[in-house]
Parts: C-alpha cells; sequence; structure tokens
C-alpha cells in the first residue's frame, strides 16, 4: 500500500481548516457534552461511504474521546445484512435499500431513518502512464464490462480500434459493492450483470494498487480514491463529460449519485452517544466540511435540508422504491412527500 493515501481524516485537520471550522467542527457542536458521552457505535457498509463516516468519527471523537467507534467498509450489501440483523447502528450505503434488504428489516423489526450525505461520481480511471485513452463511452464500458466479454474482450484494441493491441487488465467492486451494483445497472443494463474474469476487491484501495501498477489497467471506484490518488492515475472523460465536483453536483457526469447513511432508530432512542454523533454528522456547521474533507461532493442545499429533517424529524423509511428509484420521480420530491 506504499504511496497509496487511503481518503481519511489526518490527525489535526481541524487546526487546518480555519478558525470556523475549529469552532464549528472542533468544539461545542455534538450538544454541549464536554466530553462527557461514552458509548460505542458500529458502522458497516460502504467503502465510498466510509471514508466521509471517518472523518465525521475523528472529528466527533476529538470532543467526544469516550465514544468509540467500529467503522467497517465490507460493501453496502454486506453493510445492509448486519444492519438488518440488528449487529450495527449505522449502515453506510453507496445505493438505497433494495426489496430483500427492506424485508430483512422488517422481519427483524429494524425500522431506520435514511440520510443523503453526499454525492458521489463513479470514476474510470487508467494508469498515469497511458497515452492513448483520454475518454471512454457507455457503449464502449459495456463492451469492456459486459457478461457476453468475458474471455474474449481481452486487449484494448477490440474496444476502439484507434487504441493499441495492449492487454486489458481490469479492476473493479466485489459483487458486495453497491459501486458495483450501480455501475452493472446503469452501464450493462442490469444489476449484477458484469465479466467476472478481473481482479476484484471490496476495498477501494488495493484497487487503486492495482491501477497504479498496471500500465494496461482501467478500474472504477469512488470519486474520492481518484481525487486522493490523482498523481497515480487518470480519470477519463465519460460520453464527453469528466467527473468533477461541479458536473457530480449537478447530475451531468452519468455516473453521479447520492450516498447515504441508514440510522437504526430503536437504538438512536436509547444510545445517546449515537443521537449526538448523527446530529454532529449532519449539521449544518459540519456536513459540507465534513464531506469537503474526505473529498467527496457536497448536496445541493435543498437535499441538505432535506437530510437534515429526515433525522430531526426521526422519519424513518426509505424515499426509494426498493428497485432503486426515488418514489415520485426525482429525489426531491420523494423526501418532500416523505416529510
Amino acid at each position: 500500500m506504499r504511496g497509496i493515501v487511503r481518503p481519511r481524516l489526518l490527525v489535526g485537520l481541524c487546526f487546518l481548516l480555519g478558525s470556523s471550522f475549529l469552532l464549528a467542527g472542533c468544539g461545542g457542536a455534538s450538544g454541549g457534552q464536554g466530553g462527557g458521552l461514552t458509548g460505542k457505535i458500529a458502522v458497516e457498509g460502504s467503502s465510498t461511504v466510509q471514508p466521509i463516516t471517518q472523518v465525521a468519527s475523528e472529528l466527533f471523537g476529538q470532543e467526544e474521546p469516550n465514544v468509540k467507534f467500529e467503522i467497517g467498509g465490507a460493501g453496502t450489501s454486506d453493510g445492509f445484512e448486519a444492519f438488518c440483523d440488528a449487529k450495527t447502528q449505522i449502515s453506510d450505503a453507496s445505493r438505497p435499500i433494495e426489496i430483500e434488504e427492506l424485508s430483512a428489516c422488517e422481519k427483524s423489526n429494524v425500522q431506520f431513518i435514511e440520510i443523503l450525505v453526499a454525492y458521489d461520481g463513479i470514476s474510470i480511471v487508467v494508469n498515469k502512464q497511458n497515452d492513448w485513452a483520454t475518454d471512454i463511452t457507455s457503449e464502449e464500458l459495456k463492451t469492456m464490462w459486459e457478461p457476453a466479454a468475458q474471455d474474449k474482450i481481452t486487449k484494448w484494441s477490440q474496444v476502439r480500434s484507434s487504441w493499441p493491441d495492449r492487454e486489458l487488465s481490469l479492476f473493479g467492486p466485489g459483487t458486495e459493492s453497491g459501486t458495483f451494483d450501480f455501475f452493472t445497472d446503469k452501464i450493462n443494463g442490469e444489476e449484477d450483470a458484469s465479466r467476472s474474469d478481473y481482479q476484484a476487491s471490496e476495498d477501494d484501495n488495493v484497487l487503486v494498487q492495482g491501477v497504479a501498477g498496471d500500465e494496461n489497467a482501467l478500474g472504477y471506484f469512488g470519486y474520492s480514491y481518484y481525487e486522493t490518488n490523482k498523481d497515480k492515475l487518470k480519470a477519463l472523460a465519460l460520453d464527453g463529460v469528466k467527473p468533477s465536483a461541479e458536473t457530480i453536483k449537478s447530475g451531468d457526469y452519468p455516473l453521479s449519485r447520492p450516498l447515504f447513511i441508514y440510522v437504526n432508530i430503536q437504538d438512536l432512542k436509547k444510545n445517546k452517544a449515537l443521537q449526538q454523533f448523527v446530529g454532529y454528522y449532519v449539521s449544518s456547521q459540519n456536513l459540507d466540511k465534513i464531506v469537503e474533507a474526505a473529498k467527496y461532493v457536497t448536496l445541493p442545499s435543498n437535499l441538505e435540508k432535506a437530510a437534515r429533517t429526515q433525522f430531526q424529524d426521526r422519519v424513518t423509511g426509505s424515499a426509494f422504491d426498493g428497485e432503486g428509484q426515488p418514489k415520485g420521480g426525482d429525489i426531491v420530491t420523494a423526501y418532500g412527500k416523505m416529510q
């Protein structure tokens, strides 16, 4: 892992973000507990969302050092499995909860609050030494990644004739990842529909390392991991649009997506540390700064307000239909109807 930096907060970061964050993010924002809180908070789920929750926990921990965190990044699907089995209090997710997971939570009597925290744009990256590819289309990605490509599409030249006759090395998330689910649905037209002869990992740092070490590589993962390692990676424009904070936030980048945390409301009622932490995480003083520190994209003001209302009013359930689509046609409408 030498030279590969996981996108997470470094010690003392709050002092580098200026005096306003020193006041809002490093003291006094968690309800005036003054370090008196104790307890444990278990988080599992998306490796994409993990850096954001990690930043939030480290800043919160500077104020409440006796609250202990366990934050895993096993993947969105594994995260929901643990969450719906009441083994965690928070589930990090890079996609909305699905029908089977909703059913599992219902069977276990786990009610939850769904909270938007940020936007991401799944970045298509190549090795920094790649001097032939600067852009790619969704159709070319499908040619590379669809199930029919397995053991057949093995050269760059098979995807675009002007590209060299070089081996194509592919790196991507494992099947438990919400990034895998979102990518396969958007690019291949069906969730879980993907070739399997690629180098897979639920740890995005492993994917970064793989692409950075292979001139013939192409991979995909969350925007933060590209931003943190852009000295080693090159992001391709997709359908003519490069991933950036602006294109992701506007939705112009084709693989833009919302990121979530899911909070067990039963635990929220009885775990004061959890109450204070989530309130700190999504507060107007902290959320944008946390997201920016983790190198993700902040929410538009109307969605950030909706996310905060979900928590403050303890609104349970999902704004999505279990198939990944917002109820009512768009996210703003879906959350508006819930509230």
